[in-house]
């Protein structure tokens, strides 16, 4: 028993001299395990990026949208590094009564309505109602939008005849008359174009609500939009205040002018002592008009107009400001020796289409009175 003891007792000693040399032996470079216990090689940390790989999460030094950032849920990781499932066909769409009929990819037959909608051009908000009214359902590899449910025109119908530059399921363009306001003014007005509108609409078997997107002036002649959907109204409305929608305007003003292009960036206001003029102010609203000449003649200008906001009188209020009120506007200006009413006309109206973003344009003859006005101009300065 003593002998076990201390035989015992030299073997403890003997390997606990083994573990202290083990400790104090410097490490080798030709140790034959490559790893450590963490499984990292020697001479590099866990935290050190493998020498020779390239960084996939930089180019140039510059982080990529594409990669992940470090850290995160892998659930995180993965989507940030998941790419988008095949892409929809926009322009493959087509009506069928209330509803809009998509074709969906193979990559997303089996996606939940929610995901496909994420894909589409559709604002949150109305995929948030069309999911909660049913108006988003999946048939197959078919999804169909309840885009255009049956709903009052909201105005009674005058009928009256339209000279219609565009329409389609999403939209409708259509020329305004000078004297025709493009909506009331005032309680229980009639004969306005969106009286006319409604009228159209009933008359061509469309359950649509007028919506007009912009306006014009009574005696300013060109084309107005409308929206002829919800859908359609809200991405206008949108275009609209990121400037996305282009009208450009041809005017007759009085005067040469000096500059054969420019900005006018004024403040416009309503004058206390008019209620329905309007008057630069510093306290008003930015406008900003561009202009450029496109033909002089003894005393009268055509020029070329560009819109960058939609003040009411923008137009007649800035011309007015640097001398060159329009010709026949009385109310800032200008005289009634050769028009009767102020010489604007909408030239060209430039959008996207709502559902596809195709670029779409009209342009607008000019008006009989407009080319009666530039026929006179023309012989004045012919007659010198």
């Amino acid at each position: 028993m003593r002998d076990s003891g201390r035989n015992t007792k030299r073997n403890a000693s003997a390997k606990q001299g083994h573990r202290q040399e083990q400790r104090q032996k410097p490490a080798s470079a030709h140790q034959s395990g490559p790893y450590d216990k963490k499984g990292t090689p020697p001479g590099r940390s866990d935290r050190t990026k493998p020498f020779g790989k390239p960084d996939r999460s930089r180019r140039n030094g510059t982080p990529t949208a594409d990669a992940p950032k470090r850290g995160g849920s892998p659930e995180r990781r993965s989507a940030a590094t998941a790419q988008p499932k095949s892409a929809i066909s926009l322009s493959s769409g087509r009506r069928k009564g209330e509803w809009w009929e998509i074709k969906l990819p193979e990559g997303l037959a089996g996606a939940p309505v929610a995901v496909i909608l994420k894909q589409l051009p559709v604002p949150p908000k109305l995929a948030s109602k069309w999911m909660a009214a049913n108006g988003a359902v999946k048939q197959g590899q078919h999804l169909r939008l309840k885009l255009f449910p049956q709903e009052s025109p909201g105005f009674p119908a005058d009928w009256a005849e339209l000279n219609i530059l565009y329409e389609d399921d999403f939209t409708l363009v259509v020329n305004k008359p000078a004297g025709v306001e493009v909506h009331p003014s005032v309680q229980g007005q009639r004969g306005t174009l969106a009286h006319a509108v409604a009228a159209y609409y009933e008359a061509s078997g469309q359950a649509c609500r007028v919506r007009h997107i912009h306006r014009l002036d009574k005696e300013t002649t060109g084309p107005v939009l409308y929206a002829k959907n919800e859908f359609a109204h809200y991405e206008f409305d949108k275009a609209m205040r990121e400037k996305k929608i282009e009208r450009i305007y041809l005017a007759v003003a009085e005067g040469v002018f000096e500059q054969k292009r420019g900005k006018i960036d004024k403040p416009i206001g309503q004058d206390r002592h008019h209620s329905t003029r309007r008057r630069v102010s510093e306290t008003g609203e930015q406008a900003v008009t561009l202009f450029e000449v496109a033909e002089s003649f003894v005393n009268h200008t055509l020029v070329r107009l560009r819109l960058e906001t939609g003040r009411t009188h923008q137009i007649r209020v800035h011309l007015s400001s640097i001398d060159h009120p329009l010709a026949g506007d009385g109310m800032y200006g200008g005289t009634r020796r050769y028009i009767h009413r102020q010489a604007l006309h909408g030239e060209k109206l430039v959008w996207h289409h709502p559902w596809t973003g195709d670029r779409m344009e009209v342009r607008t003859p000019m008006p009989a009175d407009m080319n009666k006005l530039l026929q006179d101009l023309r012989e004045e300065m012919n007659g010198l």
